[in-house]
């Protein structure tokens, strides 16, 4: 079985993505902060007849971060690194001169320095594997959105990552997937008095990250919404 890593993996886009892969017979290595929701969706994945393995922590923590390739380790070697985990830097988001500096700290160490700590635990198994790495991104990285800037920020430093990682790692497949506004708990403690309702829940986005394992693109950026939509990559 592949095998794969996803940080974030309790609810939202972590929790679906997990179980798109589970239902196509991956074995999961699961990251969240909390862990009696992590151990819960562990649970859910579990019916579907793979192994799952939940360690809760904080991916910022560099003996988490050891611990959940580890795990991969245990499971038979490492596929696909999925680095979903996100902090915001301010909830709700603010403008950038309202902005704690100290929120924006916690922003780029989450989503960037993390990762890319991750990446770097991850990256011998990866080669080993020719596998891949997903560094969920979001348009607040490539559009200009008031009270989006840190965020935004941090997620732009995360694709220049994920485009100099598929330079320097041509035996890798490394993609930026932004997945488009979603109605998840992110987004309701960016922008609490928007109704999402009308966003896509997602589940109805995870299939797009099938779609990339199955079809394995060039390197590069990419948004869920081109990968959903009919036509060959």
């Amino acid at each position: 079985m592949p095998v794969a890593i996803i940080t974030g993996a309790s609810k939202g886009l972590g929790r679906a993505v997990g179980a798109a892969l589970a239902e196509s017979g991956w074995d999961l290595v699961l990251d969240a902060r909390s862990a009696e929701v992590l151990e819960e969706s562990a649970r859910g994945l579990r019916t579907y007849g793979t192994r799952v393995e939940a360690l809760a922590g904080d991916v910022t923590d560099a003996g988490h971060r050891a611990d959940l390739v580890a795990a991969a380790r245990r499971l038979g070697g490492l596929d696909l690194l999925v680095n979903n985990a996100s902090a915001l830097g301010a909830e709700p988001l603010v403008r950038l001169d309202e902005l704690a500096l100290d929120g924006l700290r916690a922003a780029l160490e989450t989503n960037v320095v993390a990762a890319l700590g991750l990446v770097q635990e991850a990256l011998p198994l990866l080669r080993e594997s020719a596998g891949a790495v997903v560094d969920v991104s979001s348009d607040a990285a490539v559009e200009a959105y008031g009270t989006w800037g840190g965020y935004g920020a941090s997620k732009a430093a995360l694709d220049q990552l994920s485009a100099v990682l598929a330079e320097e790692e041509p035996g890798v497949r490394v993609w930026a997937v932004d997945p488009g506004d979603m109605r998840t708990d992110l987004y309701r403690a960016a922008v609490p008095v928007d109704d999402p309702s009308g966003r896509p829940l997602p589940e109805a986005v995870a299939p797009a990250f099938v779609r990339l394992l199955a079809e394995r693109p060039a390197s590069g950026r990419y948004t869920a919404s081109a990968l959903l939509s009919a036509g060959a990559l």
